[in-house]
């Protein structure tokens, strides 16, 4: 059984249905992909990964090939779709749309999961937020792509999933740098860390200064760590703790329904 997260303020928007999905109530076999992985790009069997997704899909009320992701690069790159893919997955990090019945997704192993709905006007986002796409502006990206189909700044809900703490992020120094070389106040978002020369990043709340920082109506935060919560969420850092080879992907949808 699927056991997706939602949040209140985005349930309330009538027509429109969105989840943060967790790792529960899939086919996939193992520590690393059980159950529910929804990643293209992971060493998963694919037939496995194709029926997560076509659960997925269900749940979102889409048939599978209205079921969008992109291939993800790390970017600051937003796209408007108004249809199913033709051929290759583009490559970008956050999706917008204004077509009914089209779920659009983004996938994480930590990295922040953001979804936009400005109810008013009928159109939504779907973005990839990890440090390098949050520091380099997809967030406000995706806004502008939603504000250039019609919606209002002043009428967008963006809420942040599942990621990573700032209790389980430790960064060394050429991180540190890149945010303090942005702007000096970015060190708030950091705290000592027991090893010298590092810190711990608060990366949700960066991403929800930018977000109020961009004019939007209201700045949501799930606040669920995917690091400290192994039987919900996948998590790229710890898998990299423990050493092991892959990881499953978490997807992260939202539909206008048709």
């Amino acid at each position: 059984m699927l056991t997706p997260v939602t949040c209140p303020s985005l349930s309330a928007f009538h027509g429109i249905r969105h989840a943060w999905f967790t790792r529960e109530g899939g086919v996939s076999d193992g520590p690393l992909y059980g159950s529910l992985n929804g990643g293209l790009g992971s060493q998963d069997e694919p037939a496995m990964v194709i029926e997560n997704r076509r659960r997925m899909a269900a749940h979102m009320g889409v048939t599978p090939e209205r079921f969008l992701s992109v291939w993800q690069v790390h970017s600051p790159d937003a796209m408007t779709v108004s249809g199913p893919w033709e051929g290759e997955r583009p490559k970008a990090d956050a999706l917008v749309t204004a077509t009914p019945g089209l779920a659009i997704s983004v996938a994480t192993a930590d990295c922040g999961p953001v979804l936009f709905a400005d109810s008013r006007a009928g159109i939504i986002g779907a973005a990839h937020a990890g440090w390098q796409g949050a520091l380099n502006g997809v967030l406000e990206a995706t806004v502008e792509a939603m504000e250039a189909l019609g919606a209002a700044r002043a009428n967008i809900t963006a809420t942040i999933g599942p990621m990573l703490s700032q209790q389980n992020y430790e960064v060394g120094p050429e991180f540190i740098q890149r945010f303090y070389a942005q702007k000096a106040s970015n060190a708030a978002f950091f705290r000592p860390s027991p090893r010298p020369g590092h810190a711990m990043f608060d990366l949700p709340a960066y991403s929800a200064m930018r977000l109020k920082q961009a004019g939007i109506g209201a700045v949501n935060d799930l606040a669920l760590c995917t690091y400290a919560d192994e039987r919900r969420f996948f998590s790229y850092r710890r898998t990299t703790h423990r050493q092991e080879p892959d990881y499953g992907r978490l997807i992260s949808a939202i539909v206008i329904e048709g």
